[in-house]
Formats: structure tokens, C-alpha cells, sequence
């Protein structure tokens, strides 16, 4: 499982042009799954990420998570990130999860960061053609991905 995490002034999501998902202060997550992904992996990554301490406190040091600045999450699932490019010139996708078993998951983790970390989340539309609009603030940008995390 893999989270592309950027700490945003504000974030929106539009599919057909009509805004679904739209946050203030928080992070845009983009979730990528595989298939052998399971809750369990993304209950670590879902951990991980409502207490990285990615947001500058008074002095300016990042010592805040998003719970701590009662921020928002907009959460967008992100099957491009498990693009393979080792080979030729277009990507290849097959290491990306199945699409039910990645929606099952998506539905998953947002339910979950507002039930066990009751952090607002807005979300997209599950393989529609979405529209991302964000302020990426600093810009902070991370990749998480569950193969190389140590939990």
C-alpha cells in the first residue's frame, strides 16, 4: 500500500465538473493499493499517517500531526502509484490492485480515519476522472509505502 501524503492550505476534488471532496487545512492523501494489501496493512498505514508529525508548532519545528491542528483529510484514490517504468516508455499497471479489492479497501481506510481518529475526511469518486486542486503548504510532500515501513 502505498500514501502520497502533502500537507495542504486547502484541497478540493471536482469530477464532472462538480466539486465532491473539498478540505481547508489537512492533507490530501493519495492511496495507491495492491493485492496483498489487506486491513491490517492499511490499519498501519492509517496509524502512521494520522500521527505524523508533519506540521510546524509555534516555534516552527514539525512537531504537529493532523489530529493536533484539527485538521481535514481529503483522500483520493491513486492507482498510478503503483506505475511500473523500468521497461519502454509507457507505464504498466499490473502490480495496481484489483478494482474491488481496492475500492473495498479505499472505503476502508477513509471510514477509518474518521472512526478511529475521528479526523474529518472528504474523498473522491472511486475510478471516476477526478480533477485535484490543491495548495501544497511548504511544500511538504511524503511517500509512504507499507513495503518499507518499519511498524
Amino acid at each position: 500500500m502505498k500514501f502520497l501524503i502533502q500537507v495542504v492550505k486547502n484541497a478540493s476534488v471536482d469530477v464532472n465538473e462538480k466539486t465532491v471532496g473539498k478540505i481547508g487545512r489537512g492533507l490530501l492523501v493519495l492511496v495507491g493499493v495492491c493485492d496483498s494489501d489487506t486491513t491490517e496493512t492499511a490499519d498501519k498505514m492509517i496509524k502512521k499517517t494520522a500521527n505524523l508529525r508533519i506540521f510546524e508548532d509555534e516555534n516552527g519545528k514539525t512537531n504537529l500531526s493532523v489530529k493536533d491542528i484539527s485538521g481535514s483529510m481529503l483522500v483520493i484514490s491513486q492507482f498510478t502509484l503503483y506505475a511500473d517504468c523500468r521497461k519502454g516508455n509507457r507505464p504498466s499497471f499490473i502490480k495496481a490492485g484489483d478494482p474491488d479489492h481496492a475500492n473495498a479497501l479505499y472505503e476502508y481506510i477513509t471510514d477509518e480515519f474518521e472512526r478511529s481518529y475521528d479526523i474529518h475526511v472528504e474523498k473522491g469518486i472511486f475510478g471516476a476522472d477526478m480533477q485535484v486542486s490543491l495548495i501544497n503548504d511548504g511544500p511538504f510532500t511524503v511517500m509512504l509505502d507499507s513495503a518499507e515501513l518499519q511498524f
